[in-house]
């Protein structure tokens, strides 16, 4: 095939089968593992992973209309897909916030492009024409922006115009086109673009002059800096953490160095990092769950496509921190030649799908090495949509074990390029039964749309992911106020809460455990829903979570317990509890034995599995930290903070506000302390136990019109295995105090 890369045009050869190949690595642990399966009807171009978790993909040259499929990762198979009308091979694509995947330009013949744009929508199944463009474009590049709108650059409109200078945005919310006619610009075919966090979308390849555009009004150009490397085209180019954009390979000959550049930096330049092992130009780079970057493919030798040297071998490259940081490790190496017009792309079970290359239409799946270091954290629930800078609960039973969250949003690669992929790590913290995940606040670094939300544990085990979307909305905050009936019914438990800002609707969810969220049992446009579906005399423990009006939610409230009929007979089980006046010197070490917790930082014993659960809040959003108690703790086996002593803890005021913590029951006698105190205020601490098998321990006798602590002693034992302590701690009197929260220790 003869087309234009710049103004030269150079002839594409035919690949070779037989090319020689690297040897594997026989350690998947080490090197990751290749695998082959079925074979695709048609050789493919493009790649692009769907809300649905499905791939679709498409044929080369004239077949990209016709020959059109959707890719199952569960079987391995691929199956018919409606047609979009047109040729859409050679076109520019990227995801709409709302998951639909929009086309941009298209295939007459060579260098010759479609003014068609079009969108896909998966949850529909259904293709639908959009407005054309100026002109044809043959080659071009689609971004996202900020608010969700996408900027196509580039493409040929024929083989007498050559490239369409014209910049435009393709306005999501009407639908329509809008020029940037103050920003025209011959640019290379498929440029590099990546949106930055200034909000202007930043082009990295492969021209090594580097420019930012500026997409506001009628569009401007400026000058970044010069890349240390020339031309590199059919490189490859990532932004492998915030406004951090990584280039690779590419050029004639092909190169296999690397370099990076910090566009957060006050006047970010361009440097070299450690460089690949083999050269490479039709390579692919995709980014991992754990922050690395993936290269597969390519070919060493040159001209256009040389089908003699194919490089099989795959390398990553970590950004580090840590050992290897900014250097290339040699992985395992694959059966087929991926050259021009192949592609790759991240599965949500965290593999790799490589595809085409012309004539190929095997298909390999590349497994890294993280996929043989240990058992798999879980993602139990999680929301479908979230909102920026919003916390959101994540339901998993290993969250005491995940030291990452990552997510990445969808892909949409073709012609060595990823239009879509981008990655941010996100803070967290322990929440019962999960983790509160909190995503970016700036949609410049998390764009309105689509992601894989994934959980990372210490060595780097990443979850399945779940595929969430990101609003651009303001999500609602946890409802408060949460209560429970206690018998009031015989045959059903009535829960109220208070409204939540930004709400459009509650889901109520209901657990035979305190501290796990449980099974969703109803959703109300109201503040109460009477739950029917109980078993009379059973105790649940019910949470809530608000959905805003872009669909992102809340993180779960509080929970409350509640019953219908009356509970069962006590007994078997036993509880009991003194406190005593404490503001001595406290050594969790010691004292805790089995686990052990220190507020406000939820620091932890390092060997406890973190059996005691983080606080979670009664009739109050939030808990204000303070650091100069009487009482001083130390500890000497913990984490994240291995060491220490100092008087901090956390507080909240007013009447019915304050902690409640959990600590795991069973049949064997067991002792948990609990540090509390208090300000001008009384205090009242109540400990239950979840199977209801001896009385409530409930103790009111601390108060003062100044600071206090104390230490509440519990033992305890259940009547069944698998229960929990449920301990509370509230303000009783005094309205202008407040009750503290120290730490716990558990025998």
């Amino acid at each position: 095939m003869i087309r234009t890369v710049g103004i030269a045009s150079v002839t594409c050869l035919v690949l070779c089968l037989a090319a020689p190949k690297v040897a594997a690595q026989a350690n998947p642990a080490v090197a990751g593992q290749w695998t082959s399966v079925a074979p695709l009807p048609f050789p493919t171009s493009a790649l692009h992973l769907l809300p649905t978790g499905t791939v679709m993909l498409y044929g080369v040259y004239a077949t990209g209309g016709d020959n059109i499929r959707l890719w199952d990762p569960g079987t391995a198979i691929s199956s018919l897909f409606p047609l979009p009308g047109y040729n859409v091979f050679c076109s520019g694509h990227t995801f709409l916030p709302d998951g639909r995947l929009l086309f941009v330009g298209g295939h007459i013949v060579n260098n010759v492009g479609l003014p068609n744009s079009s969108t896909y929508d998966a949850a529909s199944n259904l293709w639908a024409p959009a407005p054309n463009m100026n002109a044809g474009r043959w080659y071009p590049t689609a971004t996202t922006l900020a608010n969700g709108d996408v900027l196509a650059v580039s493409g040929d409109i024929d083989t007498t115009v050559g490239v369409n200078p014209l910049p435009q945005v393709f306005q999501a919310a009407s639908g329509t086109w809008r020029d940037l006619t103050n920003a025209q610009l011959k640019l290379d075919l498929y440029p590099g673009m990546h949106l930055a966090p200034n909000g202007k979308v930043f082009n990295s390849t492969p021209s090594q002059t580097t420019r930012y555009l500026d997409t506001s009004g009628t569009g401007a150009w400026t000058v970044v800096a010069t890349r240390t490397f020339g031309y590199r085209d059919y490189g490859s180019s990532v932004m492998y953490d915030d406004g951090k954009v990584l280039v690779m390979g590419g050029g004639d000959p092909p190169t296999k160095t690397a370099e990076v550049i910090d566009l957060n930096a006050a006047t970010p330049s361009w440097r070299p990092v450690g460089a690949m092992a083999f050269a490479r130009r039709q390579l692919n780079a995709t980014l991992l769950p754990d922050g690395k970057v993936l290269v597969t493919g390519g070919t060493s030798g040159p001209g256009f496509s040389n089908a003699t040297t194919p490089v099989y071998a795959a390398e990553m490259w970590d950004p580090g921190p840590g050992p290897g940081t900014e250097s290339w490790t040699t992985m395992a190496s694959a059966q087929a030649p991926r050259l021009y017009h192949s592609a790759a792309l991240l599965l949500p079970d965290g593999r790799v799908l490589t595809t085409g290359g012309d004539n190929i239409t095997q298909v390999e799946l590349y497994s890294p090495p993280y996929l043989f270091a240990g058992a798999r954290p879980t993602i139990t629930s999680a929301p479908a949509a979230v909102s920026l800078g919003q916390s959101f609960f994540v339901e998993t039973p290993e969250a005491a074990s995940i030291t990452r969250v990552t997510w990445i949003r969808l892909s949409s690669v073709t012609h060595t390029f990823n239009m879509n992929q981008r990655i941010n790590s996100l803070s967290f913290s322990p929440a019962p039964g999960g983790l509160n995940v909190v995503p970016p606040s700036n949609a410049n670094l998390a764009p309105p749309g689509h992601y894989m939300l994934f959980l990372l544990d210490g060595i780097g085990v990443p979850s399945v992911a779940r595929i969430v979307r990101l609003d651009s909305g303001t999500a609602p905050l946890a409802p408060t106020g949460v209560a429970a009936s206690d018998g009031t019914s015989a045959t059903s438990v009535t829960v109220s809460w208070s409204a939540s800002a930004n709400a459009t609707s509650y889901t109520v969810y209901r657990s035979t455990a305190a501290g796990t969220l449980g099974a969703a049992v109803g959703t109300s446009t109201t503040t109460s829903l009477t739950d029917s579906t109980v078993t009379p005399g059973t105790v649940y423990y019910y949470s809530v979570v608000a959905t805003g009006a872009g669909g992102g939610t809340s993180a779960p409230s509080t929970q409350d317990s509640g019953y219908a009929g009356t509970l069962p007979p006590v007994g078997s089980g036993a509880l009991a509890g003194v406190g005593v006046a404490s503001s001595a010197t406290v050594n969790l070490t010691t004292t805790g034995t089995s686990d052990w917790v220190k507020w406000p930082n939820y620091i932890h014993k390092a060997a406890g599995g973190a059996q005691i659960a983080n606080y979670t809040m009664i009739a109050a959003v939030g808990a204000t930290s303070y650091s100069n108690d009487p009482r001083t703790v130390t500890w000497s086996d913990g984490t994240p903070t291995a060491s220490g002593s100092d008087r901090a803890g956390v507080y909240v005021g007013g009447i019915g506000s304050g902690f409640q913590i959990t600590a795991p029951a069973g049949t064997a006698s067991r002792t948990l302390y609990v540090y509390v105190g208090g300000f001008i205020s009384g205090g009242r601490l109540v400990a239950h136990l979840s199977d209801n098998s001896a009385p409530d321990y409930i103790d009111a006798s601390y108060s003062s019109s100044n600071q206090y602590d104390a230490v509440y002693t519990l033992t305890y034992r259940t009547a069944l295995e698998g229960q929990q302590l449920v301990v509370k701690w509230t303000q009783a009197s005094g309205t202008t105090g407040n009750v503290i929260l120290q730490g716990a220790a558990l025998r």
